[in-house]
């Protein structure tokens, strides 16, 4: 996994006066699914498009498996979604993706296995213009898929669908990985792309603020603990994991008499190793522990907090 399949430095594009992508260097790896995420307007279609080579940078340089974007070399590896599939409406959707099977030297076979592949077999006969937004959004995904190339970049893959629809992707794209292809995508849904990436670049404005490990970037896991009476849960906690990792989150109720679901809370800046000690230390203290649990920031919370201030950040690795 450790090997460059997409590489980019100073990376830039710009229209008239507004800088679109601005001096982006990033890398993909092999086998990785790779989330490229950012608000509207971030840059992150124009970084796609120069990557395929259907966009000309103005500054930097790209390598993508090996060889300059849109090269031959490069395309006949790489399957593409970007901003929507395009399709022949009048035809079906297998003929669609026998067409374009026949673009790429494949035969109808591959076009079959694709459809397979995101569960449009039942509606391959039917027209392209018959099928919903989600079932065209899928068939895009086919598309991408044609032939198993080693790289796969998709702009917003779950677009359209349903629940059940993005829960089907997210495992398609985790089976992909798996087999040994790379998958650079971008997404909005953040919570879709922390159980499926395993890293991400963030980008706002038109510049890379950092790109990580999705673990790396939510940061180390920290716990809560509600206990009554606070003031010596607080003490022993202090005691056990050190006075300057404990702090209090906050009170529903007087903090000596709350019940469970009132009590006080600690936030302890540990992990799940002292929950032993601390739980044999708070019951020989004569705490009630009503509560204590991991708490990991969200990718959604990080995302947020990242593009309201949008500068490069160091993670820690």
């Amino acid at each position: 996994m450790n090997t460059p399949i997409v590489t980019t430095s100073g990376l830039t594009k710009v229209y008239g006066p507004r800088r679109a992508v601005d001096a982006v260097s990033m890398t993909v790896r092999a086998g990785e699914v790779y989330g490229f995420l950012g608000p509207n307007g971030a840059g992150k279609t124009t970084t796609m498009r120069m990557l395929l080579g259907q966009v000309r940078p103005t500054a930097g340089t790209a390598a993508v498996l090996g060889a300059p974007p849109g090269t031959p070399a490069a395309l006949a590896r790489i399957g593409a979604l970007v901003e929507g599939p395009g399709f022949y409406p009048y035809l079906s959707g297998r003929e669609n993706l026998r067409v374009l099977a026949r673009y790429r030297g494949l035969d109808a076979r591959a076009a079959d296995a694709a459809l397979a592949r995101v569960d449009l077999a039942a509606r391959g006969r039917d027209r392209f213009r018959t099928y919903s937004l989600g079932m065209k959004q899928r068939l895009g995904v086919a598309a991408a898929l044609l032939g198993e190339p080693d790289l796969v970049v998709l702009d917003e893959p779950t677009n359209g669908l349903d629940p059940a629809g993005m829960a089907d992707m997210r495992d398609l794209l985790l089976d992909v990985a798996a087999g040994g292809q790379t998958v650079l995508l971008s997404s909005h849904l953040l919570a879709e792309v922390q159980q499926i990436c395993d890293r991400v670049g963030v980008i706002a404005g038109g510049r890379l603020l950092v790109e990580s490990t999705v673990a790396q970037l939510r940061g180390g896991t920290s716990l809560r603990l509600r206990a009554t009476p606070l003031d010596a849960a607080r003490a022993v906690a202090a005691r056990v994991v050190g006075a300057g990792a404990v702090a209090v989150e906050g009170a529903a109720g007087g903090a000596d008499t709350a019940g469970a679901a009132g009590a006080a809370a600690l936030r302890l800046a540990a992990g799940s190793a002292v929950v032993p000690g601390l739980l044999r230390a708070l019951v020989g203290a004569g705490v009630d522990v009503h509560e204590i649990s991991p708490v990991e920031r969200s990718l959604e919370e990080v995302f947020f907090e990242m593009t309201a201030d949008p500068r490069p950040m160091e993670v820690a690795r």
